[in-house]
Protein backbone atom coordinates (compact mmCIF):
# COMPACT_ATOMS: atom_id res chain seq x y z
CA UNK A 1 0.00 0.00 0.00
CA UNK A 2 1.41 3.51 -0.81
CA UNK A 3 2.94 5.34 2.24
CA UNK A 4 1.08 8.52 2.18
CA UNK A 5 -2.87 6.44 1.19
CA UNK A 6 -1.54 4.30 4.50
CA UNK A 7 -0.84 8.13 6.69
CA UNK A 8 -4.49 8.90 5.20
CA UNK A 9 -6.07 6.32 6.29
CA UNK A 10 -4.86 6.04 9.44
CA UNK A 11 -5.03 9.54 10.42
CA UNK A 12 -8.62 9.04 9.34
CA UNK A 13 -9.52 6.28 11.78
CA UNK A 14 -7.70 8.19 14.66
CA UNK A 15 -9.72 11.20 14.02
CA UNK A 16 -13.14 8.86 14.46
CA UNK A 17 -11.57 7.60 17.25
CA UNK A 18 -10.77 10.04 19.40
CA UNK A 19 -14.14 12.07 18.47
CA UNK A 20 -15.73 8.65 19.45
CA UNK A 21 -13.29 8.00 22.78
CA UNK A 22 -13.64 12.05 23.76
CA UNK A 23 -17.12 12.32 23.02
CA UNK A 24 -18.24 9.11 24.90
CA UNK A 25 -16.23 10.31 27.54
CA UNK A 26 -18.27 13.75 27.80
CA UNK A 27 -21.80 11.97 27.67
CA UNK A 28 -20.27 9.61 30.59
CA UNK A 29 -19.42 12.37 32.81
CA UNK A 30 -22.56 14.20 31.88
CA UNK A 31 -24.99 11.50 32.47
CA UNK A 32 -23.50 10.91 35.51
CA UNK A 33 -22.64 13.94 36.92
CA UNK A 34 -26.07 14.30 38.81
CA UNK A 35 -25.14 11.69 41.26
CA UNK A 36 -21.79 13.39 41.96
CA UNK A 37 -23.60 17.10 42.59
CA UNK A 38 -26.70 17.02 43.35
CA UNK A 39 -28.67 19.09 40.82
CA UNK A 40 -30.84 22.08 42.47
CA UNK A 41 -34.45 20.94 43.61
CA UNK A 42 -36.79 20.89 41.22
CA UNK A 43 -34.56 20.80 38.39
CA UNK A 44 -35.36 18.75 35.52
CA UNK A 45 -31.87 17.89 33.98
CA UNK A 46 -33.15 15.44 30.58
CA UNK A 47 -34.25 18.10 28.56
CA UNK A 48 -32.74 21.12 27.47
CA UNK A 49 -35.91 22.93 28.00
CA UNK A 50 -35.83 22.14 31.72
CA UNK A 51 -32.12 22.89 31.87
CA UNK A 52 -32.80 26.21 30.54
CA UNK A 53 -35.59 26.63 33.11
CA UNK A 54 -33.87 25.58 36.12
CA UNK A 55 -30.28 27.34 34.87
CA UNK A 56 -31.11 30.43 37.20
CA UNK A 57 -31.24 27.85 40.05
CA UNK A 58 -27.73 27.05 39.27
CA UNK A 59 -24.55 27.66 41.52
CA UNK A 60 -21.04 27.72 40.43
CA UNK A 61 -20.49 24.06 41.63
CA UNK A 62 -23.56 23.13 39.16
CA UNK A 63 -21.02 23.91 36.15
CA UNK A 64 -17.95 22.11 37.65
CA UNK A 65 -18.90 18.66 35.79
CA UNK A 66 -19.86 19.94 32.55
CA UNK A 67 -16.92 21.97 32.43
CA UNK A 68 -14.84 18.66 33.38
CA UNK A 69 -17.02 16.49 30.77
CA UNK A 70 -16.04 19.12 27.93
CA UNK A 71 -12.52 19.39 29.22
CA UNK A 72 -11.65 15.65 30.20
CA UNK A 73 -13.77 14.51 26.93
CA UNK A 74 -11.16 16.90 24.48
CA UNK A 75 -8.15 15.90 26.37
CA UNK A 76 -8.79 12.01 25.70
CA UNK A 77 -10.21 12.08 22.58
CA UNK A 78 -6.60 14.42 21.46
CA UNK A 79 -4.82 11.55 23.04
CA UNK A 80 -6.62 8.77 21.98
CA UNK A 81 -6.17 10.31 18.10
CA UNK A 82 -2.07 11.98 18.64
CA UNK A 83 -1.71 8.09 20.37
CA UNK A 84 -2.59 6.39 16.66
CA UNK A 85 -1.15 9.20 13.83
CA UNK A 86 1.84 8.70 12.70
CA UNK A 87 2.84 12.06 11.81
CA UNK A 88 1.88 15.62 13.30
CA UNK A 89 0.49 14.67 16.46
CA UNK A 90 -0.04 17.80 17.74
CA UNK A 91 -2.15 19.33 14.54
CA UNK A 92 -3.98 16.10 14.83
CA UNK A 93 -5.06 16.43 18.44
CA UNK A 94 -6.27 20.41 18.05
CA UNK A 95 -8.34 18.97 15.08
CA UNK A 96 -10.05 17.16 17.64
CA UNK A 97 -9.93 20.15 19.69
CA UNK A 98 -11.57 22.18 17.11
CA UNK A 99 -14.22 19.74 17.15
CA UNK A 100 -15.36 19.70 20.28
CA UNK A 101 -15.06 23.58 20.88
CA UNK A 102 -17.61 23.88 17.19
CA UNK A 103 -19.72 21.77 19.60
CA UNK A 104 -18.90 24.04 22.33
CA UNK A 105 -19.90 27.23 20.74
CA UNK A 106 -23.27 25.20 19.22
CA UNK A 107 -23.98 24.48 22.94
CA UNK A 108 -23.77 28.24 24.09
CA UNK A 109 -26.23 28.83 21.65
CA UNK A 110 -28.75 26.42 22.31
CA UNK A 111 -28.06 25.84 26.00
CA UNK A 112 -27.43 29.78 27.52
CA UNK A 113 -25.18 29.79 30.29
CA UNK A 114 -23.51 32.57 32.76
CA UNK A 115 -20.94 34.21 30.44
CA UNK A 116 -18.19 33.46 33.19
CA UNK A 117 -18.91 29.86 32.35
CA UNK A 118 -18.94 30.46 29.07
CA UNK A 119 -15.85 31.75 29.07
CA UNK A 120 -13.94 29.33 30.78
CA UNK A 121 -15.10 26.71 29.21
CA UNK A 122 -14.80 27.65 25.47
CA UNK A 123 -11.16 29.17 26.27
CA UNK A 124 -10.09 26.18 28.67
CA UNK A 125 -11.69 23.34 27.64
CA UNK A 126 -11.12 22.68 24.24
CA UNK A 127 -7.58 23.85 22.53
CA UNK A 128 -5.50 24.03 26.04
CA UNK A 129 -7.14 20.32 26.28
CA UNK A 130 -6.06 18.85 22.76
CA UNK A 131 -2.86 20.73 22.91
CA UNK A 132 -2.18 18.81 26.36
CA UNK A 133 -3.62 15.89 25.21
CA UNK A 134 -1.70 15.96 22.19
CA UNK A 135 2.02 16.50 24.14
CA UNK A 136 0.95 13.52 26.53
CA UNK A 137 0.93 10.95 23.42
CA UNK A 138 4.53 12.42 22.06
CA UNK A 139 5.20 11.93 25.50
CA UNK A 140 4.11 8.41 25.55
CA UNK A 141 5.11 7.64 21.96
CA UNK A 142 8.74 8.65 23.04
CA UNK A 143 9.08 6.99 25.86
CA UNK A 144 7.57 3.72 23.94
CA UNK A 145 10.41 4.13 21.49
CA UNK A 146 13.31 4.51 23.54
CA UNK A 147 12.05 1.32 25.89
CA UNK A 148 11.74 -0.20 22.27
CA UNK A 149 15.88 0.75 22.02
CA UNK A 150 17.05 -0.49 25.29
CA UNK A 151 14.79 -3.82 24.84
CA UNK A 152 16.69 -4.13 21.09
CA UNK A 153 19.93 -3.10 22.50
CA UNK A 154 19.57 -6.08 25.32
CA UNK A 155 19.17 -8.58 22.73
CA UNK A 156 21.55 -7.81 20.47
CA UNK A 157 23.92 -8.20 23.58
CA UNK A 158 22.25 -11.07 24.58
CA UNK A 159 22.87 -12.79 20.82
CA UNK A 160 26.39 -11.67 21.29
CA UNK A 161 27.30 -13.40 24.37
CA UNK A 162 25.72 -16.31 23.46
CA UNK A 163 27.60 -15.88 19.71
CA UNK A 164 31.36 -15.82 22.19
CA UNK A 165 29.85 -18.55 24.23
CA UNK A 166 29.65 -20.77 21.14
CA UNK A 167 32.69 -19.43 19.63
CA UNK A 168 34.63 -20.47 23.04
CA UNK A 169 32.61 -23.83 23.00
CA UNK A 170 34.09 -24.29 19.62
CA UNK A 171 38.03 -23.96 20.77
Amino acid sequence: MNMILKNVIISIIAVVAGLYVGGSFNMDLINISGSIIAPPEGAIMTTTEGLKEALHLFQPKHFLMPFLAHALGTLFGAFITALIVLKHKIWFALVIGCAFLIGGVMMVFMLPSPVWFTVVDLSLAYIPMAYLGGRFAIKITSLRDVVEEIIEDEKEEVLDSDLDDIENEEK
